[in-house]
């Protein structure tokens, strides 16, 4: 698994509620801030068609023709405003973002909740606040790094005749910056990188807010749709962020009633189906509005959200390697045995290197499962492909 995302948002937001949807693991759910006070650790698993289903057979990986590919994420602590300056549980939190991919952004999108993530009448607050608390946050956060020893660091640079995006990247490793990550920033920022020596406090703070942007990049749980006034929806999807309606309580409730045999539901899916015959008369209207929601809204959005940082967010493509191009297996006869995430632009030979260094290291060729045609090294993998790897090892 080498994708992994952080589920953010202040506290009693629902982030707690939709990292269980998404993991069903056992965490403390409650109306009150600071329920989450150490980060839970699981797994989800983004969606995608199999490619067995193009043939006759189907592979024993997937269900009903869906594959899932497990995703690592962390369930981080509530974050409240100054939490850059270490109150709350800020330290923890922006320590835990900094290992992973991508955020989540948690909203409760009914303005049911106030900036410190107390209960107020819904429709109170402004779901819009909540976005910029969050990147200003971040922002600081990556500026309180930078700026500590700025002063002397930029005397060096200057006096070496050093890069500065690589003094830059090393100053904020911790916080998750790379290189291009920096060079990214100070060209979107519009700041001259041979006169850093003369960069004022707000040149700092306009360049960290751009590392936040290329390092950090964020996607929007609309949550609480069913309970959202619409405007509310419609301001925050004007946003220039991918943003996704949700209901995670929703979509925890199906997956615990699936997991208790009462229901058929896999995840993503925009209807159920009831199995057991022995619901009560409180789970039948439960289930009765969950699906009256789903109807409305085309499902929870769960699915779908996470769906979208893995694949739009982040750029991912899932291709399958194999031993047997003509029948796609391995060569105990397990037809497509395993599903990778790579970066969308990998080519073959890195997909050689993800399987094994060695047999990355003996590359020859790659030849495509439907094709059968003979792919160099360059070749850039599409969402899909199924692919041998053709090497002396």
């Amino acid at each position: 698994m080498s994708v992994s995302l952080a589920i953010a948002g202040k506290p009693n937001s629902g982030k707690s509620t939709l990292f269980k949807a998404l993991t069903l693991a056992n965490v403390e759910i409650a109306n009150y801030p600071f329920t989450t006070i150490d980060a839970n650790h699981g797994v989800a698993y983004a969606r995608v068609k199999c490619p067995c289903t193009e043939t006759g057979r189907r592979c024993g990986k997937c269900i009903d023709g869906e594959r899932f590919l497990p995703i690592k994420v962390i369930d981080v602590a509530g974050l409240v405003p100054d939490a850059h300056l270490g109150r709350g549980l800020g330290n923890e939190f922006l320590d835990h973002i900094s290992r992973t991919n991508a955020i989540i952004h948690v909203i409760d999108a009914s303005g049911g909740t106030d900036m410190e993530g107390n209960v107020v009448p819904v429709g109170s607050h402004n779901p819009l606040d909540d976005v910029e608390f969050l990147e200003h946050e971040i922002t600081m956060w990556i500026y309180g790094i930078l700026n500590r020893k700025w002063n002397q660091m930029s005397r060096k640079i200057k006096a070496e005749n050093l890069k500065v995006e690589v003094e830059i990247a090393g100053q904020l490793m911790g916080a998750g910056v790379e290189e291009e990550h920096a060079r990214i920033a100070i060209h979107d920022a519009q700041l001259d990188r041979e006169e850093q020596h003369k960069w004022t406090d707000e040149d700092l703070q306009k360049l960290c807010d751009h590392m936040r942007k290329a390092s950090k990049p964020i996607l929007i749980a609309a949550n609480k749709m069913d309970a959202a006034p619409k405007e509310n929806i419609e301001n925050l999807q004007k946003l220039d962020y991918l943003v996704t309606p949700t209901s995670a309580e929703a979509e925890m409730a199906l997956r615990m009633a699936a997991n208790a045999r009462l229901i058929e539901y896999l995840p993503g899916n925009d209807d159920f189906k009831i199995i057991s015959e022995e619901l009560s008369d409180k789970q039948e209207r439960a289930l009765e509005k969950i699906g009256s929601m789903m109807h409305q809204w085309g499902g929870t959005g769960v699915q779908k959200l996470l769906n979208e940082a893995v694949f739009n967010l982040l750029g991912q493509i899932a291709v399958y390697p194999v031993e047997n191009e003509g029948k796609w297996e391995d060569k105990n006869g397990n037809m497509l045995p395993d599903a990778y995430l790579v970066n969308r632009g990998c080519t073959t030979h890195d997909l050689a290197y993800k399987v094994h260094t060695e047999i990355g290291d003996s590359f020859l060729h790659a030849i495509d499962g439907r094709s059968k045609r003979r792919l160099g090294e360059k070749h850039e993998l599409r969402e899909g492909d199924v692919i041998k790897i053709a090497s002396t090892r």
